[in-house]
């Protein structure tokens, strides 16, 4: 799965961004434990996770300073 752009996540709701956020802690927890073990294939995939997980955070914060 490909890094989502910000003009998707900038399509969603709050609710839909925070359980995107919540979705997005759950496979950083996954892949962390996968590296841990030594399964982890794609270490590529712990970045674009991280990053995804920024750009919700930062869309959450800005959206929640408008209201």
């Amino acid at each position: 799965m490909a890094s989502t752009k910000n003009k998707e996540f900038a399509e969603l709701t709050v609710k839909e961004l925070e359980a995107k956020l919540r979705d997005l802690k759950e496979e950083a927890l996954n892949l962390r434990l996968q590296q841990t073990t030594g399964q982890l294939e794609n270490t590529a995939r712990v970045r674009i996770v991280r990053r995804d997980t920024a750009r919700v955070m930062t869309l959450l914060s800005a959206r929640r300073k408008e209201a």
